[in-house]
């Protein structure tokens, strides 16, 4: 019996890294930021990773949300080998079945939360009536009905970063990258916004990945991979409670 039936992970992952490494540089200032990362993520996971500063988590994270490519080895999202995608077909990849959220928010300044939430639906096309229409829900999912017309400005950090997370959702994404979602935020809105990245996994089934370095936050995942130097150090299920 293989370790993913062990541990009930059966069919096919939803992501895989095989063997993938990452250089940047070249000769005597080549750094290896990834070295030989094998890595499964299987449907409705909730996935928190960890480790120092430099030890290959972000890189791990830009090449899973298609911002960056490995210098080897393979990267596949849904059995599709991500490598052998052109540019237009990865930018397609991360528009439909990707969500991201970041640390900093990136919300736009002189924009409405609505108009924010909107964004990756004017990406791909769609009318404003079935835009306003989704990112009213996508609001309403992430409790800020009443606050679509506020600019960033006029809403609070742990109300920035639920405009985010319905900007990331609208599209209602196969995966949920989130780098830091709670960095800038005080204890109690720490808690309000993993609470919201659960109930998604849960509740939607969205794949969650997320780097933190809070071990408070990473408990929320149901699964901690740990980076060290380039390399996982330790994948470890979390067991169940209760």
């Amino acid at each position: 019996m293989s370790d993913d039936d062990a541990q009930g992970k059966v069919g096919q992952p939803l992501i895989e890294l095989a063997g993938v490494t990452k250089v940047y540089g070249v000769g005597a200032a080549a750094m290896e930021a990834l070295r030989g990362v094998d890595l499964r993520v299987y449907p409705a996971e909730f996935v928190a990773v960890m480790g120092p500063s430099g030890s290959g988590k972000s890189t791990c994270m830009n090449i899973l949300g298609c911002l960056d490519t490995p210098t080897s080895g393979a990267y596949r999202f849904c059995g599709v080998e991500v490598s052998k995608l052109t540019r237009n077909q990865r930018a397609l990849l991360r528009r439909h079945y990707l969500g991201f959220v970041f640390q900093g928010y990136n919300l736009l300044n002189r924009t409405s939360a609505l108009e924010n939430v909107e964004l990756p639906l004017i990406y791909r096309g769609e009318k404003a009536r079935l835009r306003h229409q989704r990112a009213r829900q996508a609001l309403q999912a992430v409790a800020l009905t009443g606050w679509e017309h506020h600019t960033p400005g006029e809403l609070s950090g742990g109300q920035q970063q639920r405009v985010a997370i319905a900007r990331a959702i609208i599209t209602e994404p196969v995966v949920l990258l989130a780098d830091e979602p709670t960095g800038n935020l005080d204890s109690v809105r720490s808690v309000e916004i993993m609470e919201l990245l659960t109930a998604f996994n849960r509740d939607l089934g969205i794949t969650v990945i997320m780097v933190t370095h809070e071990p408070d936050m990473a408990a929320y995942a149901k699964r901690t991979v740990y980076f060290k130097d380039g390399m996982i150090a330790t994948d470890h299920d979390h067991k169940e409670v209760g």
